[in-house]
């Protein structure tokens, strides 16, 4: 597939990285309460109640400045809410997983066309890779992905050989302990990389490490400014994060972390889509 092209907006050159604020994102299907588990006990999963923490989820976003664009439903993928696991970007350039769970493959047709569709470079990984993107953390132009759990040595060659050539420093990290490296850690506006530190394997690898009190309050989603989206279940992290300045944006998202889910795995954020 060749690059598709959305058209400019006035005063702006072709080619031009143009700041965006869109989300992708795709409802629950009605099957969600069988979604995968690895780490965690299955516990019972309400699929009303999802339903309607997904469109809260979407109302935060949309209430701080975010267009939410939906991918095509899936409801006969159970995971396919989890949408950040089918595509990472960087820059205008899309790379669609392969997703280490053989069941979850089928998520990613749709997020496919949605991304060609808002003008995005579309890559792939191929076979032997596996890559979930909920592996993968970008600060700046450091992409550091987990491996060794849903993500494969192979996959990670493959995100260093497309996005490397764009500028990007790509850093294996070892995960095992939590189902991608985005349970254990993300970062914040800073670059300050925060996470649950009995879950974070290696906390040396990241430049500057602040650990959090909860394992919900390590995923944050940067909704722009001081302002954080993270989850309810994290009110010690979120009184933290007050402390230092920040905005926490709190959303109940309960049935999703029961299925080892957070705020991150509900969108994939484009912010640098171009002309």
């Amino acid at each position: 597939m060749g690059l598709m092209m959305a058209l400019p907006p006035p005063n702006s050159l072709p080619g031009e990285p143009v700041p965006s604020r869109r989300a992708l994102i795709r409802r629950p299907s009605p099957r969600v309460a069988d979604g995968l588990v690895t780490h965690v006990e299955r516990r019972p999963v309400d699929p009303r109640m999802a339903l309607a923490q997904w469109r809260a989820y979407g109302e935060a976003l949309r209430a701080h400045g975010w267009e939410t664009v939906e991918a095509e439903p899936a409801d006969d993928c159970p995971d396919g809410v989890f949408i950040e696991d089918t595509v990472v970007m960087f820059r205008n350039v899309a790379l669609i997983a392969r997703p280490g769970a053989e069941t979850r493959r089928r998520e990613t047709a749709g997020v496919e066309e949605a991304v060609a569709r808002l003008g995005c470079s579309v890559n792939w990984v191929w076979e032997p890779g596996t890559l979930d993107g909920g592996d993968v953390l970008k600060i700046g132009d450091t992409v550091y992905v987990g491996s060794g759990g849903r993500t494969n040595a192979a996959g990670v060659r493959q995100v260093r050989a497309v996005f490397e050539p764009l500028g990007a420093r790509v850093v294996a990290v070892p995960v095992s302990r939590v189902l991608h490296l985005k349970s254990a850690v993300t970062a914040l506006p800073d670059g300050t990389v925060i996470g649950y530190e009995p879950l974070v394997e290696r906390p040396s690898l990241f430049p500057r490490f602040l650990p959090v009190p909860e394992e919900a309050g390590a995923h944050v989603v940067l909704l722009g400014g001081a302002k954080l989206l993270m989850a309810a279940s994290a009110p010690k992290t979120a009184e933290l994060f007050t402390d230092l300045g920040y905005e926490p944006v709190l959303v109940d998202i309960s049935e999703f972390e029961k299925l080892e889910g957070c705020v991150t795995c509900l969108s994939v954020r484009l912010r640098d889509l171009h002309t």
